[in-house]
């Protein structure tokens, strides 16, 4: 079922204006200027609390990129579609490096859902509306690794719930420390 999947969606979606869009939608670099953005406003609006939260928001990706590539990849081995003989057709070359290491599970699906899942908790809290767009991202990046050839399905819908997990995690751990931003946090502070 999974290479199934693969190929469905590697071969099956095939559109130029995909094959154009995704080598870079799933890049992290892609992201850069997003990330400093907020970095920027962070400190800028919050100051110090700010700063502990990117710091937080920084532990969820460490936790969640030392997990999915350290811990898990390296325990299951599991090839890369990109290198992987048993499949029917061979992956499509749409200029994307196959990467060095394991396909289970996907590190950019972790770190991505890490982040999503962090910053809808905090920062969706304040602009709700805008929150569900963080799942989407994450998704639509995760769904690219499958696109382009270098995961299959399992390894993002695995590596997206490792990583909504690792974000939920470090979020509950975060608001519950004097020195997080309030707006963001529902729990309470330590009555004194």
């Amino acid at each position: 079922l999974d290479y199934s999947l693969f190929e469905w969606i590697h071969h099956g979606w095939q559109n130029p204006w995909l094959d154009a869009i995704m080598p870079y939608w799933r890049e992290k670099t892609t992201w850069v200027p997003l990330y400093l953005l907020l970095a920027v406003g962070l400190i800028y609006k919050y100051k110090l609390p700010g700063l502990y939260y990117l710091l937080a928001l920084g532990l969820a990706v460490g936790v969640a990129d030392f997990s999915s590539s350290q811990l898990i990849k390296k325990s299951v081995k599991r090839p890369r579609p990109c290198r992987e003989t048993a499949l029917s057709q061979p992956t499509r070359d749409i200029g994307v490096h196959c990467g060095g290491g394991y396909s289970f599970t996907s590190s950019h699906a972790t770190n991505h859902f890490a982040v999503a899942i962090f910053l809808f908790l905090g920062w969706g809290r304040r602009w709700k509306k805008w929150r569900w767009l963080l799942l989407f991202w994450a998704a639509s990046i995760a769904l690219g690794q499958v696109y382009v050839g270098v995961h299959y399905p399992l390894d993002v819908i695995c590596g997206s719930i490792l990583g909504s997990l690792i974000g939920w995690c470090v979020y509950r751990i975060y608001e519950r420390q004097s020195w997080r931003i309030p707006d963001f946090c529902s729990y309470p502070p330590p009555q004194a």
